[in-house]
């Protein structure tokens, strides 16, 4: 796993209680658009937490987007959230 995963994953569970992340990287896929920068990673978070689903949908993505601000601004392009029970 990438280093930059590594980091992501210590970063939030820091932050926020979380039972089990998995990082999926789909930047291959958008290698065609217009917007695709080979430096900036589209990303799928699968995220299990139990805090996270006491949250409203929206509030829960707005706390993760929140510990990953720096990396938004930097190295992530796009990034899917996906909060699971």
């Amino acid at each position: 796993m990438n280093n930059f995963f590594d980091d992501i994953i210590a970063k939030l569970k820091k932050e926020i209680e979380i039972e089990k992340i998995e990082i999926v990287d789909n930047s291959h896929k958008h290698a065609k658009h217009k917007s695709f920068s080979p430096d900036k990673f589209h990303l799928h978070l699968k995220i299990r937490s139990l805090y996270l689903n006491s949250l409203s949908r929206v509030t829960a993505q707005k706390e993760v987007m929140r510990v990953l601000k720096d990396e938004l601004s930097n190295k992530i392009h796009a990034l899917e959230i996906s909060i699971e029970q």
